[in-house]
């Protein structure tokens, strides 16, 4: 399977970089209570770290909603993923717990306020993209049993001509969600910079060591970027 960013993509912003992990044979399960504490801690953190004021001048979240500026996406009216958490979490809300392994990717992404989805591949059954749509497209909403039509030139995370997050880093389907019975899951970070040490890495970082330490299975790794912008797994 090929997964690749459209090179129109880099000229939103050529400090794009997609963070990949395709991890095969994991063991997903209930949250531990240290998951929990992991996920609560990351939200204090984030409260005594954050003006919600400030939020939307935070590096990255600015990064995102410039793309998205420049993609035609109002960025007030879809905030992007991290942004939405991040606003429920300085008004003094919790995350509800769900999994251990959307639980873990939701405390790795406040940790480092990168965003970070998992997608389930025994819902994936077409190569992967993040591109613009040409009006072909369906997408099935969270809880929804029924799709709908997605309009042309819309940046989206697609399988095929099924659009797998809606408005860039908006809103994730149905299709791919993180179950207990998942096992093989592709998880796609959005950051700008690939360096060491950097958000992006330090949060691929953390999610490969709870691969590796707590779930079992395999995984393989990649950043696609400008100038490297397809994979095969």
């Amino acid at each position: 399977m090929r997964y690749m960013v459209q090179p129109e993509v880099f000229e939103l912003n050529p400090e794009l970089c997609f963070g990949i992990i395709v991890a095969r044979g994991v063991r997903n399960r209930e949250t531990s209570a240290e998951e929990t504490a992991r996920l609560r801690n990351a939200e204090q953190r984030a409260r005594e770290s954050i003006q919600e004021e400030e939020l939307k001048s935070q590096p990255i979240i600015k990064g995102y909603r410039l793309v998205m500026e420049k993609a035609g996406i109002n960025p007030n009216k879809f905030q992007n993923s991290m942004e939405a958490m991040m606003k429920r979490i300085l008004k003094g809300g919790q995350l509800p717990t769900i999994n251990s392994l959307v639980d873990v990717c939701n405390a790795i992404s406040i940790e480092n306020q990168v965003s970070l989805g998992g997608h389930a591949l025994e819902d994936i059954h077409d190569d992967l993209s993040v591109r613009f749509t040409r009006g072909n497209e369906r997408f099935l909403p969270f809880g929804a049993e029924e799709y709908e039509p997605v309009e042309a030139g819309e940046l989206v995370f697609a399988s095929g001509d099924v659009v797998q997050t809606r408005k860039w880093v908006w809103r994730q389907s149905e299709l791919g969600k993180m179950t207990l019975a998942t096992q093989d899951v592709f998880f796609q970070l959005v950051g700008f910079d690939d360096s060491p040490g950097t958000p992006l890495i330090t949060a691929l970082d953390s999610l490969e060591e709870i691969i590796r330490t707590k779930t079992g299975g395999t995984l393989v790794r990649y950043v696609v970027k400008q100038g490297h912008n397809r994979i095969e797994f």
